[in-house]
């Protein structure tokens, strides 16, 4: 009966430690794997063609982002490039996935969070427009703001959570 314990715990044993070691095998070759990547120069075509961009664009207003109910941070930019109105967040925007139903909205007020309650810093219907479900929680994005909409009626943009009223995060523009 000890040796059947004892074959038993012994097989169990060698079991476990050969998976183990795979992983860690796995692991270690993840990590010494290099990663390399490569990117074309930019051609005088393209460096022509972004500075034609540039040239037609012009940022309207910007704000940096304040923490609501979770951190959030980066900055916001409106730009006008040809005759049409985009929302811009930067590569150093980020804000926290634990939102089902995020949103970027213009809000009328010029500090959200400071006419909203705390945790939530809940919206009032008619203080805002919506613009578009949240891309992604972080990185640079762009947002196209209809022609419909009166921008100098909006003074702040903010990350909303719209299933739970409550809102991540918000930016003052500023001229």
């Amino acid at each position: 009966m000890k040796l059947n314990r004892w074959l038993v715990f012994s097989l169990v044993s060698l079991a476990l430690v050969g998976c183990a070691g795979g992983s860690e095998t796995k692991q270690a070759a993840e990590k010494t794997a290099p990663v390399t990547t490569s990117a074309p120069a930019p051609t005088q075509v393209e460096t022509t063609a972004q500075a034609a961009n540039a040239a037609k664009s012009a940022t309207v207003k910007s704000g940096s982002f304040v923490s609501g109910e979770h951190p959030t941070q980066g900055s916001v930019r409106l730009v006008d490039e040809n005759g049409k109105t985009f929302l811009e967040l930067d590569q150093a925007f980020k804000t926290s996935n634990m939102g089902p139903d995020l949103v970027v909205i213009l809000h009328r007020s010029s500090d959200v969070l400071g006419s909203t309650q705390p945790p939530a810093y809940a919206l009032k219907e008619g203080d805002y427009t919506l613009l578009a479900p949240l891309q992604k929680f972080s990185g640079a994005q762009r947002y196209a703001i209809p022609a419909t909409v009166n921008l100098s009626s909006y003074q702040s943009v903010a990350i909303w959570c719209r299933k739970f009223n409550a809102t991540f995060g918000a930016a003052k523009l500023m001229r």
